[in-house]
């Protein structure tokens, strides 16, 4: 990432792209509370938006303490001076208005060296229990208006979150926000359960259980937390199932008589259809975002590398050749890189790479990190990373694709299997 229009008075903006050194100064002052309801709401709304913007290493928020302006009204004229002599670049103005139990947030965004708003305002509203989804969505908007990419903080994540002893670890299906907040359990503890991926309108979740004794592939409604097996093929163990991008169709691996190969069927179990052939293991298929190509992991050649072929199946392309041997591979949803995880040396890596396997960019390094998780903007990824030793704890972490800006994100316990949600309507 690296700003541009930082050091000028033209249009602020910050082009995502290599790297950002020094982050964007910016002055986010209280949400003012527009009525007596609002006065606990705005203050914690403001500090979301804050959380949000700042926990991406581009911006840098100004502490109040060196304001030398304020803002005690909402549609009172800005007075850009105050806020150059301190440095900041954007300044965010926020309102909020609770009013029979709907809460009303209105912000606006100004460029301090132009010396004018970056837009429009917005104003979002909605229930009192969905005040932190608001506090994202304004966040949200301020991340577009200033990078020009999409944002990505109105999502959740779900994910395996794990507890005991490491050689006896339980278990469950649990969905978060993006950041770690909002903890909702979707699964008991009493089967392993792996691998959940969300559908591409975020109301589904796809995982493999061992309910029955031996892998199977479920999906499961968000909202009822209601599920049902999907493959129930006598003699066979179904696992690593992701949704098409239509939602109507699902792609995973199947072993059976001792060969693992990948599949293709609707949505309700039916018009299975087997599109890999070969005496080596396949897995951990991935659909590009148009729906016409599968990306997918294969030892083939000898070691675990990863292969692209056609949505229907057909002869695959090799697009890995670095040394190690290659595994997970995800498609971004802008259809740009495949990111994945890369074992080197005693050392396990989360990486991208274009389409055609061309300028591979290893992100992390660490004792075991794998299984990675695109943001719904294409731009940031979250993956699992566990600790060395017997004692040796999961976690999930989030990097972006610069390899800049790795952090842990905050989960009650042990946590793995990551997988990220579109954004949500």
């Amino acid at each position: 990432m690296s700003p541009a229009a930082a050091q000028s008075p033209g249009p602020l903006r910050i082009e995502i792209t290599e790297g950002v050194i020094e982050p964007l100064p910016l002055a986010i002052p209280g949400f003012l509370a527009e009525n007596a309801a609002a006065a606990d709401l705005a203050g914690r709304i403001g500090r979301v938006v804050a959380s949000d913007l700042t926990g991406t290493g581009l911006f840098r928020e100004i502490p109040a303490s060196a304001f030398i302006g304020q803002i005690d009204n909402f549609d009172a004229p800005v007075r850009y001076a105050d806020w150059k002599a301190i440095n900041a670049q954007a300044l965010i103005t926020g309102a909020v208005r609770v009013e029979g139990g709907r809460v009303n947030v209105k912000f606006r965004l100004f460029d301090i060296y132009s010396g004018a708003p970056l837009g429009d305002g917005l104003q979002f509203a909605g229930s009192e229990g969905s005040w932190r989804r608001m506090a994202h969505k304004v966040a949200d908007a301020v991340y577009s208006r200033i990078t020009g990419e999409g944002g990505y903080f109105d999502s959740r994540v779900v994910f395996v979150s794990e507890t005991g002893p490491k050689d006896n670890r339980l278990k469950r299906l649990a969905v978060m926000d993006y950041d770690g907040a909002n903890v909702k359990y979707l699964t008991d503890s009493n089967s392993i359960v792996l691998a959940p991926r969300f559908s591409p309108t975020g109301d589904r979740i796809l995982y493999t259980s061992y309910q029955s004794g031996f892998p199977r592939i479920y999906v499961m409604d968000v909202a009822s937390v209601q599920r049902r097996i999907l493959d129930q093929q006598e003699g066979t163990m179904s696992f690593a199932p992701r949704f098409a991008p239509d939602g109507r169709t699902v792609v995973y691996s199947l072993t059976r008589n001792g060969n693992t190969d990948i599949y293709r069927m609707n949505v309700d179990g039916s018009g299975v259809t087997q599109l890999t052939n070969a005496p080596s293991i396949e897995t951990a298929p991935s659909f590009s975002p148009d729906g016409r190509s599968i990306v997918f992991e294969s030892d083939r050649s000898g070691s675990p590398q990863i292969y692209i072929m056609p949505a229907g199946g057909g002869e695959p392309t090799r697009i890995s050749f670095g040394q190690g041997r290659y595994g997970t591979p995800v498609w971004s949803p802008r259809g740009d890189y495949i990111a994945f995880t890369k074992q080197n040396k005693g050392r396990f890596h989360i990486g991208v790479m274009r389409t055609d396997g061309g300028e591979e960019r290893l992100l992390t390094a660490s004792f075991l990190d794998e299984g990675p998780t695109w943001a719904p903007n294409g731009r940031v990824i979250m993956f699992m990373r566990e600790t060395a030793g017997a004692g040796g704890q999961s976690a999930i972490y989030s990097v972006d694709i610069s390899g800049r800006n790795l952090k842990q994100v905050t989960t009650p316990g042990p946590a793995s299997d990551p997988s990220w949600s579109p954004l949500l309507n």
